[in-house]
């Protein structure tokens, strides 16, 4: 038997909303296309280098 799952915690509510506000801006900015949204950005690769990231 397994136990009753616990209501989520302010952090995770606001967590997932930022999330979702994050996925909607980017299906708003790229439409129409057809590649799907990634809020991530991959890490950089040796070939990449040269280019100077703001974190």
């Amino acid at each position: 038997m397994t136990k009753p799952h616990a209501p989520p915690s302010p952090e995770e509510i606001k967590e997932k909303h930022d999330l979702e506000e994050a996925l909607e801006e980017g299906l708003e900015e790229t439409f129409p296309g057809s590649d799907p949204v990634n809020v991530t950005q991959p890490a950089p690769s040796r070939a990449d280098s040269h280019v100077k990231r703001s974190d």
